[in-house]
């Protein structure tokens, strides 16, 4: 990514936003974005005062006075940066955060920081709506991808997914009734997408080294493992999305650099089969156990690189780190084998092991990278499911759109 992103507003009054010089045409302001240092200069016209009570009415009267300033430099930077960069809707949505929080931080004035954030969206061509019911302020995006734990919405015939539902808690919405607050942007109809293909070009400075290690067969493997903990703030509010789509986030280029050549140096000379039965081991005893109900208090999928960061995962976090060392490594055809309490992996491999999983007339051995009871080979089941029933979620196929 380019590591000097100039943004450029123009200043001509107090600005609330961290002052860091002066100059003649206005207030330098900056702040770092994943390695981006975003510098830019804000017309004081953008900065709306919003201290009225939360109603419809006070939320047309800020639209009306954001749409009459002079807020096009920051709608042009933004773009600019998602021109230059192509970020995924949802890095592109963490810059609108950072720069919505750098104008009005959200700890002293939550709603003007949404309707920002709402606004900086709209204009960047998104299809974007807020609803209101006492002093509640939702913001949803328009998605057309299934998103399972957080509120959205049907309007026109498009689903809405909610971005801030995470700054509530919780909200009954059979007893808060909810109302759209009405207000038509023209050229605003761009649907969000959840699906993460690229994670940011990090400073190798914000890197630190994690000690893993396990033992495979009476031999000890250890790796340091270079891991960003920015990885855990751009994923805190990441909900819960389709297997294909958390299963395929890519590992950042150090965490990759430090890991991948290693795995293939140390499995250098095995057979295919051993190979995959190495990563499998990996996954299931270099890393704690912990239900997510424990870490985080509620479900929440791990990334591939969120699973190496964190100190504890569970079944679908060591489900997905597994198929994202086969596929770097061997890039094999796999599936996603659901169970009601239970996320494993099946791949396909030149000659099926043990009780192989058919699926499309194609056969595929369980791979299971989740500690068990006793020490599972490839091809084994966990016996307490072996007459349960599961739902293939998933099929990987090396070539195809994912």
């Amino acid at each position: 990514m380019n590591k000097k992103l100039i943004i450029l507003f123009i200043v001509t009054g107090i600005c609330v936003v961290k002052l860091s010089s002066y100059s003649q045409n206005g207030i330098k302001s900056s702040f770092d974005f994943y390695g981006d240092s975003i510098e830019f200069k804000l017309d004081s016209s953008v900065l709306i005062p919003f201290r009225e009570p939360l109603s419809e009415q006070s939320v047309q009267s800020f639209y009306k006075k954001i749409s009459d300033a002079n807020y096009q430099s920051v709608i042009e930077a933004l773009l600019l940066y998602k021109e230059t960069n192509n970020p995924d809707d949802w890095l592109y949505y963490q810059l609108i955060r950072k720069t919505a929080q750098h104008i009005s931080p959200k700890a002293d004035n939550y709603w003007r920081y949404t309707l920002y954030k709402w606004f900086f969206l709209v204009k960047s061509g998104y299809h974007a709506a807020l609803t209101m019911s006492g002093d509640k302020l939702l913001f949803y995006v328009q998605s057309e991808e299934k998103i399972y734990n957080i509120p959205s919405r049907i309007s026109d015939g498009n689903q809405f997914v909610c971005l801030n539902y995470h700054d509530y808690g919780t909200i009954d919405f059979e007893k808060e009734k909810f109302s759209e607050i009405n207000i038509d942007i023209p050229d605003s109809k761009h649907p969000f997408s959840y699906k993460v293909t690229q994670l940011p070009d990090f400073n190798p400075a914000n890197y630190s080294e994690r000690d893993i290690s396990f033992n495979y067969y009476q031999n000890n493997y250890h790796f340091k493992v270079k891991l960003n903990p920015q990885i855990q703030a751009i994923f805190a509010n990441y909900p819960v999305v389709d297997y294909s789509y958390y299963f395929n986030i890519p590992l950042s280029k150090e965490t990759y650099m430090s890991l991948i050549p290693l795995i293939k140096k140390n499995i250098k000379g095995m057979t295919k089969k051993n190979g995959i039965d190495y990563l499998m081991r990996f996954t299931r005893y270099a890393f704690l156990f912990e239900k997510d109900t424990e870490i985080f208090g509620k479900e929440k999928r791990l990334s591939p690189e969120e699973t190496l960061l964190y100190e504890h995962s569970d079944c679908e976090d060591r489900a997905a780190l597994f198929f994202c060392l086969v596929k770097e490594i061997y890039n094999l055809p796999m599936i996603v084998l659901v169970y009601p309490k239970h996320v494993t992996i099946a791949v396909q491999l030149d000659k099926p092991v043990g009780n192989p999983i058919v699926y499309n007339g194609k056969k595929y051995s369980i791979c299971e990278p989740t500690p068990q009871t006793q020490d599972l080979r490839i091809g084994q089941r966990i016996p307490t499911l072996s007459k349960t029933p599961y739902e293939i979620v998933y099929a990987y196929n090396p070539g195809e759109r994912k």
